[in-house]
């Protein structure tokens, strides 16, 4: 999990969706929450994502790929992989190669992530998360 040390603090975020999210480390660091506070289609949206490597009950090792789950004011509740590449990061909508995901590259600062959600079907939308605190 420590390639994911680069998404640690507040970030502005812009696009489809605006407002802010903190990410921070949980104790033992090996997983992460994800705390939102959002503006999306003109309703305040608060949630918190926890992201990491399942390690299911009786499992020696925690698995490779990267799940979350997220929670939020609206009743929701959805599951995501996160891929880290290089400076690219990919989060996908359910399972790994889903057709509904995130896809952004940070700046070479690292204070910027700049990309785009895209749904199945041709719906989607630009995010950029500019670091506010780190």
């Amino acid at each position: 999990m420590k390639e994911y040390e680069r998404l640690i603090g507040t970030w502005n975020v812009t696009g489809g969706a605006e407002g802010t999210v903190t990410y921070r480390w949980l104790e033992g660091r090996h997983f992460l929450a994800q705390d939102i506070s959002l503006t999306q289609y003109g309703q305040p949206v608060t949630g918190v994502e926890m992201i990491g490597r399942l390690k299911p009950f009786g499992a020696e090792e925690p698995g490779e790929d990267v799940h979350s789950r997220y929670y939020d004011s609206q009743g929701n509740t959805f599951d995501y992989v996160y891929e880290l590449a290089g400076d690219t990061l990919t989060i996908w909508g359910g399972e790994k190669g889903s057709p509904a995901h995130f896809r952004g590259t940070f700046d070479a600062e690292g204070n910027v992530l700049d990309g785009a959600w895209v749904y199945p079907g041709g719906g989607g939308y630009a995010s950029t998360m500019t670091r506010a605190v780190g």
